[in-house]
C-alpha cells in the first residue's frame, strides 16, 4: 500500500496569556457591586492575571490547537485502551444532564436516575452481579472501591487485621497492586508461567488465612486469558478471601463470559473504554463497580433504587466510605446507556467476535514483518482483543527503538500505538488494539505503515530514530521532563520560573 502523504496542521501558536490587549472582551457585563460578598481576608488584592481577548480569537485559537492533536483522526490502535468512536446520540443524550443539580430531590431528576438504574441493570446482565455503583471516577478507582469494600467486608466478620494480604499478577493492571498497597495491604505479585499466566501452584503457594482477596484482569493486556481462572477464584474463596474481576479488557468477551457465573464476588467495568463513552480529554471516566448481594451492604452511597414506577436514592446500610462526590460522572453513564441501548445484547456480541477477528487478521500480518515478535511465542491458541508485540529483534539489529518506530508512524496520520505497563516483561513492546469500529482498510494501512518503518529502519537507522518530520513539532528531548526546574504545568508556574526581564 502507498503511504499517505500527510503533514499535520502546524500554526506556531502562542499561549493563551501571551496573546489579546488590556480592555478586549467577548462579553461585556453589567459592573456589580460586589461589596460585603467576599471576606476581606479571601479577597484578592490584585486582578488574577488572565488574558483578555475577544471571542473570535479565542475560537481560532482553540480550533487551531485541536487541528494540531490527531487525536481520533488518525488511526488510533491504542491497545488496553479501547479506542472507540463516541455517538453524537450519546453526546446528545448527556447534554440534558447540564440542567441538573446533584442535589436536587430525587423527585425531580426520575429521568436521569431511570437512565442510571437501566444501564445497572444492563451490567447486572453483563456480569452476574446484583448491585453496581458509579462513582468510581476509572479503574483505579473502581480498585479502591474494591480495596475498601474488602477491608470493611473482613471487619464485620472479625477478620479486618488478619486479612491483609490481597494476590494479583504481574501482567494484572498497576491500578491493582497500587490501590491495594494504598489501602494499607501487603500486595502478593504472582509471576508468569510458560503459558503467560501464573501457575496454579504459585497461586496456592500464596493463599493463606491471611488472603484478603483476589485483583485479577482476564484477559490480561497480551491477549492471553487464563483458562483456569474459575480454578483460582475456588481457590481464593475457599480460603476466605474475595475475588475481584477487573474487567478493563471486556471488549473481547463482552456476552461471552460472566464474573459472577465464575464465581467472582466483584468486577469492575471501564465505561470510557467499552461502553462507547469519551476519554482522556473528552473524558472524564467511569469505572463501574459492580458485587454481590453480600457485598452490596459497603457500597458507597448514594446508589439508585427502583420503588415501583419512582426512582430513589438510597445509602447502603455499612457504606465502605465515599469515593468521590454525589453518584459520580453521570454524563458519562448517561453516555453508556445510550450506546449499550442502541448497541443490544446483539451488537455487544457481535462486537467482541469483530474485536477478535480483527485482532487475530492483524496478527497474521504483523508476525511476517522482519524484527516483530509475538509475546510468550510458544503459547498456543488464539489471542483475545490485542496482543502485545516485540519490536526487540529490530532494536538489536539497527539500534531503533519502539518509541522511534511510534514517532515515525506518526508521520503517516498514525497514533502512536501503545507500549506496555511498566515495567516492560516483554522487551521493546508494542500492544494494539483494533477493537470492533476500525475498517479492514484502515487495519491494513496501519500495518503497512509499521512494515514501511521497519524497512526504513534497516536501511537507514539513523532516520528513523530522528523522526518525527510531518508533526507539529520535531522530535522532543526527553531531559527537560525529568527536571522540575524546566517544565511548567500552569502560566503562574511558568512566570514564576521564568520572570520577566
Amino acid at each position: 500500500m502507498t503511504m499517505r502523504n500527510y503533514h499535520a496542521a502546524r500554526w506556531d501558536e502562542p499561549l493563551i496569556h501571551a496573546m489579546g490587549a488590556p480592555g478586549r472582551r467577548g462579553q461585556l457585563f453589567p459592573a456589580a457591586d460586589a461589596a460585603g460578598l467576599v471576606p476581606a481576608g479571601l479577597a484578592r488584592q490584585t486582578p488574577p492575571a488572565l488574558p483578555e481577548l475577544a471571542e473570535p480569537d479565542v475560537l481560532r485559537h482553540y480550533i487551531r490547537l485541536s487541528q494540531e492533536t490527531m487525536g481520533m483522526i488518525g488511526i488510533s490502535l491504542f491497545g488496553t485502551c479501547t479506542m472507540k468512536y463516541n455517538p453524537r446520540a450519546g453526546e446528545r443524550a448527556a447534554a440534558a444532564v447540564n440542567a441538573i443539580h446533584p442535589a436536587q430531590p430525587p423527585a425531580t431528576m426520575q429521568g436521569l436516575l431511570a437512565c442510571v438504574h437501566g444501564l445497572d441493570m444492563i451490567l447486572r446482565g453483563l456480569s452476574g452481579m446484583d448491585r453496581f455503583t458509579f462513582q468510581a471516577a476509572g479503574g483505579a478507582d473502581a480498585a479502591w472501591t474494591q480495596a475498601i469494600i474488602t477491608r470493611a467486608f473482613h471487619a464485620a466478620r472479625g477478620e479486618g487485621n488478619s486479612r491483609d494480604q490481597i494476590i494479583t499478577s504481574l501482567q494484572s493492571h498497576p491500578c491493582n497492586p497500587a490501590t491495594a498497597a494504598t489501602a494499607g495491604y501487603e500486595v502478593i505479585t504472582l509471576p508468569l508461567g510458560d503459558n503467560g499466566y501464573p501457575t496454579l501452584d504459585a497461586l496456592r503457594a500464596a493463599v493463606s488465612s491471611r488472603t484478603a482477596a483476589l485483583m485479577i484482569n482476564n484477559p490480561d493486556d497480551m491477549g492471553v486469558y487464563n483458562p483456569e481462572i474459575a480454578e483460582w477464584v475456588r481457590t481464593v474463596k475457599a480460603a476466605g478471601g474475595l475475588a475481584f474481576y477487573d474487567h478493563a479488557n471486556f471488549n473481547g468477551v463482552m456476552t461471552r463470559i460472566r464474573a459472577r457465573d465464575l464465581g467472582f464476588d466483584a468486577c469492575m467495568f471501564m465505561l470510557h473504554k467499552t461502553f462507547g463513552v469519551s476519554k482522556g480529554g473528552g473524558g472524564p471516566a467511569v469505572g463501574a463497580y459492580g458485587c454481590t448481594a453480600e457485598l452490596a451492604p459497603f457500597l458507597p452511597g448514594p446508589i439508585v433504587d427502583r420503588d415501583g414506577d419512582a426512582f430513589t436514592l438510597l445509602d447502603p446500610e455499612h457504606a465502605a466510605g465515599k469515593v468521590r462526590e454525589y453518584m459520580g460522572n453521570l454524563h458519562q453513564v448517561v453516555k453508556a446507556y445510550a450506546w449499550a441501548r442502541a448497541m443490544g445484547a446483539e451488537g455487544l456480541r457481535a462486537a467482541a467476535d469483530i474485536s477478535v477477528i480483527l485482532n487475530n487478521y492483524m496478527e497474521k500480518r504483523l508476525l511476517r514483518i522482519r524484527g516483530v515478535s509475538r509475546s510468550h511465542p510458544d503459547q498456543p491458541g488464539w489471542r483475545l482483543e490485542m496482543t502485545r508485540y516485540s519490536l526487540q529483534q529490530l532494536f538489536e539489529d539497527t539500534g531503533v527503538s519502539a518509541v522511534d518506530v511510534q514517532n515515525r508512524m506518526a508521520d503517516f496520520g498514525i497514533d502512536a500505538f501503545w507500549l506496555s505497563h511498566e515495567p516492560w516483561i516483554v522487551p521493546q513492546p508494542f500492544t494494539p488494539e483494533a477493537g470492533e469500529m476500525w475498517p479492514r482498510e484502515d487495519i491494513d494501512y496501519w500495518i503497512d505503515a509499521l512494515a514501511h518503518v521497519v524497512e526504513e529502519a534497516y536501511r537507514d537507522p539513523d532516520f528513523v530514530r530522528a523522526a518525527p518530520y510531518n508533526q507539529v513539532v520535531r522530535k522532543l528531548s526527553s531531559a527537560d521532563l525529568d527536571d522540575p526546574a524546566r517544565w511548567a504545568t500552569t502560566w503562574a508556574a511558568w512566570q514564576r520560573k521564568h520572570p520577566a526581564g
